[in-house]
């Protein structure tokens, strides 16, 4: 194949993809180092290139979308064409590497409730402190807001504290274990509602259910432990009928909040952190509380 050929006489080891053009420079398709060697040497590379549909993007293609299709795609560079379909350039591995890594470190900070979308990681920790202290404290003054109405809430229930203090011992572990799960679905949420196509009632759907089987078995391994230790069938029911409702309830505020951050033009980021974690803290203290009243009280 002269291709190959050609290749071998250049000594060139510093190319990643094989671009296929017409004559008026319309891509026809693409061929990586690894499907080009597969070839017979009498294959005709547009019908080759076309069989594989490697990923092409437009100008204004989203890079983290970009990165996402040449991950799934496994290439190590993707082809850039015009609204014609005539080839304008490649982005190549360096560059696809570049855009993780900024995209990573931007997801970290907005994680975190930090509002600066900083390009290097190193430039936010070397911030004077005034700086530093000005991207983070926005969504914190948020949860101190919301800290302030969990307060309202336990004080409400002083009463039932002070005549069962045993109602308080389940608070902090209730609370951790409903951020976690938040947590844990707001990670999957945050990147995966810019790539994912399906619809909100699917996705609700869905993490609504695992929320349930994740509030279940946790509700099934503390009941036999809580009933043991305080030997009281009433609060032992409380405390795991608690815990599957706010282990539900935050799987699906993890997924939810995330999403109507996206609706209202936000970056789905902003939904995890400080935010979402005080609304999931007041939820399950009223679930808590509600459940107690219901059956200990």
């Amino acid at each position: 194949m002269l291709v190959r050929s050609r290749i071998r006489e250049l000594r060139r080891t510093d190319w990643d993809l094989v671009c296929v053009v017409e004559r008026e420079g319309r891509l026809l398709g693409t061929l990586t180092a690894a499907q080009l060697l597969a070839l017979p040497d009498d294959a005709e590379l547009g019908a080759a290139s076309e069989q594989f549909h490697s990923p092409r993007v437009l100008p204004g293609t989203d890079q983290e979308l970009m990165a996402s299709m040449a991950l799934h795609h496994g290439v190590a560079a993707v082809a850039v064409v015009d609204q014609s379909d005539r080839l304008v350039g490649v982005v190549g591995p360096a560059r696809l590497m570049a855009i993780l890594r900024r995209e990573h470190v931007e997801d970290l900070h907005r994680l975190a409730g930090i509002t600066r979308e900083a390009d290097h990681a190193r430039e936010a920790i070397e911030e004077p402190p005034m700086r530093r202290a000005r991207h983070r404290l926005p969504w914190l003054v948020v949860g101190l807001g919301g800290s302030m109405v969990a307060t309202f809430v336990v004080a409400r229930f002083e009463s039932a504290l002070a005549a069962k203090p045993a109602l308080a011992f389940f608070v902090p572990g209730l609370v951790y274990l409903a951020d976690a799960i938040g947590t844990q679905s707001e990670a999957v949420a945050v990147r995966g509602l810019s790539l994912s196509h399906a619809g909100l009632a699917r996705l609700l759907s869905g993490e609504l259910r695992t929320g349930l089987l994740i509030g279940l078995v946790l509700a099934l391994l503390s009941f036999p432990m809580v009933w043991l230790v305080f030997g009281e069938l009433r609060l032992a029911a409380a405390v795991t009928l608690a815990l599957a409702g706010a282990s539900t309830l935050a799987s699906v505020l993890g997924l939810l909040l995330p999403w109507l951050l996206v609706r209202v033009g936000s970056d789905p980021a902003y939904g995890s952190g400080p935010l979402a974690t005080i609304v999931q803290d007041v939820l399950s203290l009223l679930i808590y509380f509600a459940c107690v009243t219901l059956i200990v009280l």
